[in-house]
């Protein structure tokens, strides 16, 4: 994933000042139900299991549900199955966190996921939350990216929300700064921006990892309404949100390698690295390398070199380029 500032002047983004069109005054009271998160997740989790994956006998002809039942999981976990129908259902009240820690281990559940269900486990609905305040990137991370020229760059939030860039990565993903601030989301842009499919070699993946982060972000803040907005949008514009956010997966980016198909270089494949803000970890520090020596390096270097021009013919391919096959 990747992020760069808002429109400015010069080779890189600057945070712009004026009203945010990303937050309508009428999303802000609401937000994502934690019991409704928490009731799905565990369905899904039991149901990529079976009985012979935990070590039990099915002796039933046929299976109701694709994996475990709600009574073999409780016995697992050793809890009854009457408190872990009530605990799935979001209304079991203060679950200790033994209860929780035996049922990730029956689920053998990732220690991302393992998190995921204890927040969504400790989460309580609250209503009319105040506007939550704006992302901000401090000036000397702005002049940090600039430095940065020649490595594509950027800072991303909460809400996979492309924050801040320099010159370099605009010109592999786009003009950025053409966009609208709303625009500028890892969301919005791969599964309601069309060229992205192009851009993404293996877009499935990467618009996986941006579901599986946005529902970590989901567990991590329920009451986000501008979030909860997000995932309401994307859900009802685009078939494919709908089918990878029904995984309940959830994932934060680290690192690994992206293939990118770019109109102007041809074939390249490139390195991400993400890191967290020590003093926010609510703000994160995507970076991409080729592999020394390679066509990719040659390919990112010449990207580097045209710079605004690679961008601009990013955001604005000729009519002859847009005309669909005949």
């Amino acid at each position: 994933m990747a992020t760069h500032h808002a429109a400015g002047t010069g080779t890189s983004g600057a945070a712009n000042s004026g009203p945010r069109p990303e937050e309508p005054q009428e999303q802000r009271s609401e937000g994502i139900d934690p019991r409704a998160e928490l009731s799905e997740f565990l369905r899904t989790r039991r149901g990529r299991l079976k009985p012979a994956d935990v070590g039990l006998t099915d002796h039933s002809r046929r299976r109701r549900v694709p994996g475990l039942r709600r009574e073999e999981l409780a016995h697992l976990a050793g809890v009854s199955a009457a408190y872990y129908t009530r605990f799935e259902q979001g209304h079991a009240r203060n679950v200790s966190r033994e209860v929780i820690d035996a049922l990730s281990r029956a689920l053998q559940l990732s220690d991302p996921e393992h998190a995921h269900l204890l927040r969504l486990a400790q989460a309580e609905r609250t209503r009319q939350q105040p506007k939550p305040p704006r992302q901000q990137v401090r000036p000397q991370l702005q002049e940090m990216l600039t430095a940065m020229e020649g490595m594509p760059a950027y800072m991303w939030g909460r809400r996979s929300d492309v924050l801040a860039w320099n010159q370099t990565a605009s010109a592999l993903f786009g003009d950025w700064a053409a966009r609208t601030p709303q625009d500028r989301n890892w969301g919005r842009i791969l599964f309601l921006d069309p060229a992205s499919r192009k851009l993404f070699a293996d877009w499935e993946t990467t618009a996986y990892d941006v579901v599986r982060q946005l529902r970590l972000g989901a567990g991590q803040h329920p009451d986000d309404a501008l979030l909860a907005s997000l995932i309401s949008e994307l859900a009802m514009k685009s078939d494919d949100f709908r089918r990878l956010w029904a995984a309940h997966d959830v994932k934060g980016y680290t690192h690994g390698d992206v293939r990118f198909s770019h109109r102007l270089v041809g074939e390249l494949t490139l390195r991400y690295q993400t890191f967290a803000l020590a003093d926010d970890q609510e703000q994160y520090l995507t970076t991409y390398h080729a592999e020394p020596g390679s066509p990719s390096q040659e390919a990112l270097h010449l990207l580097s070199c045209w710079g605004a021009d690679a961008a601009h013919e990013r955001a604005h391919p000729s009519a002859e380029e847009e005309a669909p096959d005949s």
